[in-house]
């Protein structure tokens, strides 16, 4: 399962789906590619202070005081995962929302 936590200062994703074996795993690649986009889409489009890490089974992206243009695009970001989870359900993907935790909901 995959667990997204965010958080006034920044996001992680944790974990596989295991929704289909690894290589093949459409919900992995398309959760990877959304925190990948939002990393570099805060990078290039804004002004905003941001670090990254990328390994496998774990993405931590942090900022701070997000401009608006920030926060619009980790608003597009939870839009998106939002509706995989939606899609294909909680048993593969969880999301957790700032600012007490509780999970998200769409």
């Amino acid at each position: 399962m995959i667990v997204i936590n965010i958080a006034q200062n920044g996001l992680t994703v944790d974990g596989h789906a295991g929704y289909a074996e690894t290589g093949n795993d459409i919900l992995c690649a398309a959760v990877s590619a959304l925190a990948q986009g939002l990393a570099h889409s805060l990078s290039a489009l804004t002004e905003d202070a941001i670090s990254y890490q990328f390994r496998d089974g774990h993405m931590d992206i942090k900022y701070e005081n997000l401009s608006e243009k920030g926060k619009l695009l980790v608003d597009s970001f939870f839009i998106a995962i939002s509706d995989i989870q939606l899609t294909y359900g909680e048993e593969y993907v969880q999301i957790y929302a700032a600012p007490n935790g509780r999970k998200a909901e769409v």
